[in-house]
């Protein structure tokens, strides 16, 4: 390999890699500030929630879109489209004083979720096999740094210079990762004549709708209300009829069958799972800083100080990224996830027991972040190993929807425990024996995830490498 092919290639995974700490920032940057935006933006805390909600929904429901298109049309053309709506987001976020603006801004930087899917795919195209697989595992492991990365910088940056320094950091990042892409990656030549499905991505569309807004908006309509009940209903209909028009229609958005298969299907429940762990270490640590001491476990920190506390497990994921690539070279993704999901457990079932000093809860936050380091890796190279080269956006993309559902679901389970079990001093934070069970129920999570790597079977070829 020439100097300079090297060289590019190299840039190409630092870019790629990087832009998964973008993308995953901004949608963890509102949970933190959260508490301050209705004074802000004059408007009432549950008005406020839709500024996490939005992004979310967007995301779920494009990721699917975006990436089968970028199958089809060009990798590289619809990762710079994801990316210009993600800094046009920012750009609208940063310049709107109103609600409804700073709503849009939020809505278009949810398309953002689509880089991680695609870059996979270009990575897995345009470098050698041994940089994609280092290239993968920093990708994936840049999810993890920059949801950590958004709950410690919002605080400081909105105490700075209020709400729009948030959206023009990442309004700045977005657009020079856009120029660099421009410069430096290149299309992949692969194309496919294949008709889009444009009824499968109606039918996909409402049914992710539907799921997302019960599961991130049941708590405050109720579970059993007409609204809710009417979403759950809209969303198993709209999911049977899709599943059954996919399984007609000859180049479907998501193919079924491919989706339903070992070992697809398990990698994805792994994934949720996982990413579960991810989400409820962030939400569980910026509870145990912010809650006051007389919870029994709160270390009554400020906003801006507690995101620190999630700091050493973003520092842990940057620091192993490349140790679980080498793992996966030479031991295979399966070990990876098995390695990682068995570090989680054991981490959570230490929070289940020790916790309440700054001590514990740095130490069990930096053990999850190795865990994730192990995880994240491994769940897209085992994907992409597991489908045909044309599919490997569109099969990252269902796995980056599935870890966005599992964000959605970890948020409302908490928010469904702090309003069951909530601390008899302070309404707005979990009881001591709510923490427990949490714990507990990640550490189950862990558990789970290992027992589907151990039980993984994989098609008789190497990881990519």
């Amino acid at each position: 390999m020439t100097t300079q092919r090297a060289r590019r290639e190299r840039m190409v995974v630092a870019l790629l890699a990087a832009s998964g700490m973008l993308t995953s920032l901004q949608f963890t940057s509102m949970v933190p500030i959260l508490p301050v935006i209705p004074e802000l933006l004059d408007t009432n805390a549950a008005d406020a929630s839709w500024l996490i909600t939005i992004t979310l929904l967007v995301g779920v429901v494009a990721t699917p879109v975006t990436t089968r298109l970028a199958d089809m049309y060009g990798r590289r053309r619809l990762l710079l489209i994801s990316m210009a709506l993600l800094a046009a987001g920012s750009v609208i976020g940063a310049m709107s004083s109103s609600f409804p603006g700073v709503l849009v801004g939020r809505a278009l930087q949810g398309f953002g979720t689509s880089v991680v899917p695609i870059g996979i795919a270009l990575l897995t195209s345009l470098v050698s096999r041994e940089r994609a697989t280092m290239g993968i595992a920093l990708m994936s492991g840049t999810l993890g740094i920059g949801s950590a990365a958004g709950l410690t910088v919002s605080g400081p940056l909105v105490e700075w210079g209020g709400l729009p320094a948030v959206f023009w950091t990442t309004a700045v990042v977005s657009i020079v990762f856009c120029v660099l892409s421009l410069l430096w990656i290149d299309e992949v030549p692969q194309r496919s004549a294949q008709r889009f499905d444009y009824v499968g991505a109606v039918l996909l569309s409402i049914a992710l709708t539907a799921l997302l807004l019960c599961i991130s908006r049941g708590q405050i309509w109720g579970w059993l209300s007409p609204v809710s009940l009417l979403l759950m209903g809209t969303a198993l209909v709209s999911a049977i009829c899709w599943a059954r028009w996919g399984l007609r229609h000859p180049h479907p958005v998501i193919d079924v069958r491919t989706a339903m298969r070992a070992p697809i299907a398990p990698i994805n429940i792994a994934s949720f799972f996982a990413t579960f762990g991810m989400y409820a270490n962030h939400l569980l640590t910026m509870q145990e800083a912010l809650a006051p001491e007389t919870t029994g476990f709160g270390l009554g920190s400020t906003v801006a100080a507690a995101g620190l506390f999630v700091l050493p497990s973003a520092v842990t994921m940057i620091l192993l990224a490349p140790i679980a690539a080498r793992t996966i070279s030479r031991l295979g993704a399966r070990f990876a996830l098995l390695f990682g999901a068995g570090i989680m457990t054991g981490a959570y079932i230490f929070r289940t027991f020790v916790h309440a000093d700054v001590w514990s809860v740095v130490t069990g936050s930096a053990l999850v972040g190795c865990s994730i380091a192990f995880a994240f890796a491994a769940m897209p190279s085992l994907i992409t190993i597991s489908v045909a080269r044309d599919q490997v956006a569109v099969a990252n993309g269902i796995n980056s929807v599935v870890r966005s559902l599992s964000g959605a679901v970890a948020a409302a389970l908490f928010a469904f425990l702090i309003a069951t079990l909530p601390a008899a001093s302070d309404a707005a934070f979990l009881s001591h024996t709510a923490l427990t069970i949490a714990f507990g129920f990640c550490a189950l999570s862990g558990a789970v995830t290992m027992i589907i790597a151990l039980i993984l079977r994989l098609p008789d070829r190497k990881d990519p490498s």
